[in-house]
């Protein structure tokens, strides 16, 4: 795919789309008003003309704690306390967590939360293929194998019922990635790790406040990982957390984090053990503190407008928003649904999201097989993997990428709109709807 469809590509167009335009203050047009009007790519006027919320937004409230920070001269966090202890006891207690730790990226905490649980180089870690490239990367860096489940095509995370014939004696962990702030089934993923004896380490990167049965993401295995990176609900241009319910894990990976020093229960070999510097810094953790409350408030707003748009976007033939877990809630990073170009005339999902993005609606097709891209080759085809696994194992290995067939349907279908436009007001979200109705009217003509 090119990188018009890609995640992070839509993500730019939506910012440069939003630049300058304020939140709301528009009068829009009556919802569905125009659906038959000619759509905007054929020469007709857009649904939406008004911009989206820029996204991250800078509050000058919060200047005044950052500000102290940088005059004290204290900005590392090495000898503990400060703004980051403030800031993981806070987060903690936000998610119902026992422990946080903060670092210095999602990736980093993922790294560290691997290491900390035993995977090492010829293990092979289960994972999901439908993510951003960092859950592959942190696996590889470890010199593991990701092993991928396939992709619930109506969920878009983890299949569980997959899991369990992946499972080779090399398996470590389990790592079910909350895309796009949406929780994974969790109770049956638990349950196949217990009975096979392997750690799950869950990728909350995108999934901060997402619940799942009465307990957030992020406290439902061994160990949690959040990122805090430009784009995040809860951004301080990079940074990252773990989070946890033991102490033994958690002291392990403060030790882990700070170039290997003893912590707590975790005493290692005297002082030092194996470990790097992943540590976050005070006045990275001074910005996300006071963006707690903001958190909160946002999440709640996301979910209300995520709502309206799949009680009516389900309501649209060849228009499916994705199924959660039972009594879960989404945070929704991104507003995904699955897009059937059947029900509108065989028109192609990027010329569907050509002619949304021309009604004003910001989107893209998420992520694509990146299996194929090349990383995974260039990993398994290095001197260490062929040291590490024997030559066939690397070829079933290759060869059973082409079994991700719900993957492979998910990243051909999916259509996603950004987080922060689920922050707009509630007329905006009739636009998008609107403007998916009229694509549908008109999709014939476009499909010419």
């Amino acid at each position: 795919m090119g990188d018009d469809l890609t995640r992070r590509g839509f993500i730019r167009t939506a910012a440069a789309g939003s630049a300058g335009l304020a939140w709301g203050g528009h009068r829009p047009r009556n919802a569905f008003a125009a659906t038959t009007d000619k759509p905007a790519l054929l020469g007709g006027a857009p649904v939406h003309k008004s911009g989206w919320p820029q996204w991250p937004e800078w509050r000058e409230a919060w200047e005044p704690e950052i500000v102290e920070v940088l005059r004290s001269g204290r900005w590392s966090s090495s000898g503990g306390g400060g703004q980051v202890a403030d800031f993981e006891t806070a987060y903690a207690r936000l998610l119902g967590a026992d422990r946080c730790l903060a670092t210095s990226s999602g990736t980093t905490a993922l790294t560290t939360a691997m290491h900390v649980i035993g995977v090492d180089a010829g293990d092979e870690v289960i994972t999901s293929p439908f993510t951003f490239i960092a859950t592959y990367n942190t696996i590889l860096m470890l010199k593991a194998l990701p092993v991928f489940a396939d992709t619930d095509p109506a969920t878009l995370t983890m299949d569980p019922a997959s899991i369990e014939s992946r499972i080779t004696e090399r398996t470590r962990a389990i790592v079910p990635v909350h895309i796009y702030g949406m929780p994974c089934d969790m109770d049956p993923i638990n349950a196949i790790a217990k009975k096979h004896n392997l750690a799950v380490i869950e990728d909350a990167c995108q999934a901060w406040l997402a619940d799942y049965k009465g307990r957030k993401c992020g406290t439902l295995g061994d160990l949690g990982c959040f990122s805090f990176q430009n784009s995040k609900h809860i951004p301080a241009g990079e940074g990252g957390a773990i989070t946890g319910m033991r102490d033994d894990l958690l002291d392990r990976c403060h030790a882990f984090h700070n170039c290997g020093r003893a912590h707590g229960t975790f005493q290692g070999n005297g002082y030092f053990s194996r470990g790097t510097n992943f540590r976050m810094t005070h006045y990275q953790a001074a910005m996300l503190r006071q963006q707690l409350d903001k958190l909160v408030a946002e999440t709640a707003r996301r979910q209300e407008n995520a709502d309206h748009l799949t009680a009516r976007l389900q309501a649209i033939p060849g228009i499916q928003p994705v199924r959660l877990p039972d009594r879960s809630r989404a945070v929704w990073h991104l507003y995904a649904f699955r897009y059937d170009p059947a029900q509108f005339h065989g028109l192609p999902r990027d010329k569907f999201i050509k002619a949304l993005r021309a009604e004003g609606i910001p989107c893209g097709g998420g992520y694509h097989e990146q299996y194929y891209d090349g990383l995974l080759d260039d990993a398994i085809d290095s001197r260490g993997f062929k040291r590490l696994f024997p030559a066939e194992r690397l070829k079933a290995y290759r060869d059973s990428l082409k079994d991700l067939k719900g993957n492979k349907q998910v990243c051909e279908t999916t259509v996603a709109l950004f987080h922060s436009m689920l922050l707009a007001d509630r007329a905006d979200m009739d636009h998008v709807i609107e403007a998916i109705q009229r694509v549908q009217t008109h999709s014939h003509a476009l499909a010419s």
